[in-house]
């Protein structure tokens, strides 16, 4: 793998926008101005503070990935992804545990919506959320063998299914990619740098470590946003990749 130059470094880093409300996000963009990393609008901020702020965002000129993690019947999912591809997000994700049809679905949404908006973002799935352990996914969900064989079901189907990418564990890019194609997007949460705290992941890695098992994107939330100050925390996660 290449040496990665600043940018391209700051490209593959998503800063999980993970707040209450937008005078908080707004405070820290304005730490983070000028770094032209991709911007994570989560459940919590989006319900609040709603498509305006994702608009904004653009405006500004950041890639956004909307991290809604649709999961419904496949009417409902097309209805929901015909109106995330008008607010112009460049990403955005279903759950794959939805089936086939639902994911289709989703494609099917973008498409009709892309010749009012003129951007046709990427879509992916969720495989197993990063917070899922070995215990979690047997005894509670109720899906037996290894984690890594659901998550590699579950990329399989995406792909089947015409979408981009996964949601992922760092610790699963491998074999994805293995399953599915070096083109096959992974984009993982569960980053935490050397001696972060580990918070209610299970399946982590740190920024390099994810970067050398060929990850796309990594998503960085607390490790930045709690930082005592955040633009120092995402110059020295970038500084780690280069």
């Amino acid at each position: 793998m290449g040496k990665l130059t600043r940018e391209e470094a700051a490209g593959r880093i998503m800063v999980a926008l993970d707040y209450p409300e937008a005078a908080a996000a707004e405070a820290l963009l304005s730490a983070l101005q000028g770094i032209p990393c991709y911007m994570k609008v989560g459940m919590q901020l989006f319900y609040t503070a709603g498509p305006a702020f994702v608009a904004g965002l653009k405006e500004r000129g950041y890639n956004v990935f909307l991290d809604l993690k649709m999961h419904d019947i496949p009417n409902t999912v097309k209805g929901g992804a015909n109106s995330i591809t008008k607010l112009g997000v460049d990403l955005f994700n279903v759950h794959a545990a939805g089936g086939l049809r639902m994911m289709e679905a989703a494609l099917e949404g973008v498409d009709a919506a892309v010749s009012s908006s003129g951007v046709k973002p990427a879509v992916i799935a969720v495989t197993q959320l990063t917070s899922t352990s070995q215990s979690v996914l047997n005894d509670e969900i109720g899906i037996t063998g290894p984690t890594e064989d659901a998550v590699i079901r579950y990329a399989r189907l995406a792909k089947r299914a015409g979408l981009g990418g996964v949601v992922a564990s760092p610790q699963e890019v491998q074999m994805i990619k293995a399953a599915c194609g070096s083109t096959f997007k992974t984009v993982t949460p569960g980053i935490r740098p050397a001696g972060a705290d580990v918070g209610d992941q299970s399946r982590i890695m740190t920024p390099r470590e994810a970067l050398m098992q060929g990850t796309d994107y990594m998503v960085i939330g607390r490790p930045i946003t709690a930082a005592a100050d955040p633009r120092s925390a995402l110059e020295s996660i970038i500084e780690e990749l280069i």
